[in-house]
């Protein structure tokens, strides 16, 4: 697992302790909100409400308060338009960063990313700068309770593209269209799902070996994270487990 999976994964594992509930339900509703908005409000058609719906609720978000979401993006209810916004950066180093935002002010926000990057050296870039080093893929996080090799021919027969694992538990890669199907597959099996989102995972990774450097890379990713509009940041970074454990320490 890359260093910045590895920083992912832990930031969603405890992102109910890190974020007041409060903001982790706004987040996780715009996303179902916009889903709507963009697919329509059928579970059953659409692919990427299934997949935010699911993320909502495996967030607690109660099921009541995921409906009410629904109805605002498909118009049934009045609610503020939340538009998709992408921005590309680089941080220390020359790490490259994704940017995926949710905003009703577009002005705004890239005015609070501009500063959120140059405030913690970082830069913003031009689109399309950094975007074509990243790929968009499904990722199931699996906890280390089950065996491996039944859980690699589990998930290949499902269509998984790839299994990954650390300390922690195992990493499961999908396309981003199987990611609903292969968790379905994981779970019919009995074997508990941990998370299930839609990523974007980098071609290729830059090694960072420096102490000083890694933790002013992983302020800036929190920096960004922590904004209200930020729904998902993703870095190329490959930063030592050690030196992330000391950081979250």
């Amino acid at each position: 697992m890359s260093g910045h999976s590895k920083w992912a994964t832990t930031k969603h594992r405890k992102g109910a302790q890190d974020k007041a509930r409060a903001k982790l339900f706004a987040k996780l509703i715009r996303q179902v909100e916009v889903a709507a908005r963009e697919g329509g409000g059928d579970l059953t058609s659409n692919a990427t409400l299934r997949t935010m719906f699911q993320k909502a609720r495996d967030g607690s978000v109660p099921l009541d308060t995921i409906e009410r979401a629904i109805k605002r993006g498909t118009g049934e209810l009045e609610g503020v338009r939340y538009e998709a916004v992408t921005y590309e950066g680089y941080g220390p180093g020359g790490v490259a960063i994704l940017v995926e935002a949710l905003t009703d002010n577009r002005n705004r926000t890239g005015a609070e990313m501009r500063s959120l990057f140059s405030r913690n050296g970082g830069s913003m870039a031009e689109p399309g700068a950094v975007a074509w080093q990243f790929e968009r893929k499904g990722e199931i996080e699996v906890a280390r309770d089950v065996d491996e090799d039944r859980l690699m021919e589990l998930v290949m027969d499902a269509g998984a593209e790839d299994l990954g694992s650390d300390a922690d538990g195992f990493t499961v890669t999908t396309a981003p269209s199987d990611l609903a199907s292969v968790r379905e597959a994981i779970e019919a099996a009995g074997v508990t799902v941990a998370s299930a989102e839609l990523t974007m995972v980098p071609s290729s990774t830059i090694e960072v070996t420096d102490d000083a450097e890694a933790k002013r890379i992983l302020r800036l990713m929190e920096a960004i994270d922590d904004h209200d509009d930020v729904q998902n940041v993703h870095a190329n970074f490959d930063i030592p487990e050690a030196v992330l454990a000391a950081y979250e320490g």
